[in-house]
């Protein structure tokens, strides 16, 4: 059996934007990979709500994703492959940050989880990152992540930029999975099945070597 690890944040963990809780472990879409996968794979969800990319966060204590990533990585090898989805928490007003700089540290983690990761053959597993959808319509989150709308248009462009200095193949999410109206940043339970199973696709071809290194496949825009 093939492992598959998804490092991720709010949407990996499945923030439900209507009751605040997390969705059931078949809904999200870590869930529905695994289902369309099937039965030869093991997803192994490492999503956690509020995590960042590579900084310390005062007010939301031990979310550094990249403090996280090694051990995190070690512990469940072999894998094949790893999906990695971070940056959307990098949209904050708190950061101040430009979309280049998003998804440069984006592809830093990727790019370091294919340095750690191992596959049963202790060959350098396939990695995949993965542009987050752009933010829609903001209600309670307004203010917390105020000026994001605009900059997560950009995300597609500098990720697959970033993506190609680091030789990794990218997956644009924007084009197939849309936040729900309820906050703006959250996917609903309908997007989280679409994303699913459009991943599995990705998954699929990047294992079966249909997807090179420094490729940019799936909903490229």
């Amino acid at each position: 059996m093939k492992s598959a690890l998804c490092y991720g944040d709010l949407n990996t963990w499945g923030y439900d934007p209507v009751t605040r809780r997390r969705y059931l472990p078949d809904v999200r879409w870590t869930g529905v990979l695994a289902a369309r996968l099937g039965p030869g794979y093991s997803v192994i969800e490492k999503g956690l709500n509020g995590r960042t990319m590579r900084w310390d966060v005062p007010i939301e204590l031990d979310r550094n994703g990249l403090a996280h990533l090694r051990p995190c990585v070690e512990s469940h090898n072999p894998l094949d492959p790893v999906v990695v989805m971070l940056g959307t928490n990098h949209l904050k007003r708190r950061f101040d940050l430009i979309t280049s700089d998003i998804a440069q540290g984006a592809a830093d983690v990727a790019a370091i989880a294919h340095r750690f990761a191992r596959t049963a053959d202790d060959a350098h597993t396939p990695v995949l990152l993965v542009a987050p959808p752009a933010v829609a319509q903001l209600t309670e989150f307004d203010q917390m992540f105020a000026g994001a709308q605009d900059k997560s248009r950009q995300l597609s462009h500098y990720y697959r930029l970033a993506a190609g200095w680091h030789g990794l193949p990218l997956f644009d999410a924007g084009p197939v999975a849309v936040p729900s109206d309820e906050d703006g940043i959250h996917l609903d339970s309908a997007q989280h099945r679409v994303l699913g199973e459009a991943l599995a696709t990705e998954a699929r071809r990047l294992l079966d070597g249909t997807v090179r290194m420094g490729i940019t496949c799936g909903h490229s825009s």
